[in-house]
């Protein structure tokens, strides 16, 4: 099979990868951290504010059954894209809105969707959403995988998904 990967960071990464993960067509999931300056963090090292990560989502899918674009516009609908390093009560910038885009081919998409979603006006303030190269993908600790899953549902109220 030919399946695709897609990388975002909307916030708590607990909740957007439980978003992702009841697809069909998401093949798998995996949290981590990217977008930054610092070899193979750890949570704390993230939550100290200086290695510039982001919490995010590795999403591995059958192009087949969901395509990029379908992503990308969940994506839009399971954050909010305005607020700038923040989802919540979770603040800081490595909760920041990312779409880190592998290739040329899913850097136009998520303009054009982009693009679309500022023009339907769905969100009064401007969408602060970074569109950028994807850098490594340093996979979180094994406790933050499938977290909400491990956890029966049961979240910190800051991860304001599901």
């Amino acid at each position: 099979m030919d399946y695709q990967i897609a990388i975002f960071a909307a916030g708590c990464f607990w909740g957007i990868e439980a978003q992702f993960r009841k697809l069909k067509g998401v093949i798998s999931t995996r949290v981590g951290y990217t977008g930054g300056n610092f070899p193979n963090p750890t949570y704390k090292d993230v939550c100290s504010h200086k290695t510039g990560h982001a919490e995010a989502v590795e999403v591995t899918f059958d192009p087949t059954i969901i395509s990029y674009t379908d992503l990308i516009e969940i994506f839009w609908d399971i954050h909010d894209p305005t607020t700038l390093n923040r989802q919540g009560l979770d603040i800081g910038s490595q909760y920041r809105s990312a779409i880190f885009y592998l290739n040329e081919e899913q850097k136009k998409a998520a303009h054009n969707s982009r693009k679309r979603v500022e023009e339907s006006k769905k969100y009064r303030n401007p969408i602060v959403t970074e569109i950028v190269p994807a850098s490594e993908f340093w996979q979180a600790e094994e406790y933050h995988q499938q977290y909400l899953e491990k956890k029966r549902g049961r979240f910190s109220p800051s991860c304001n998904f599901i």
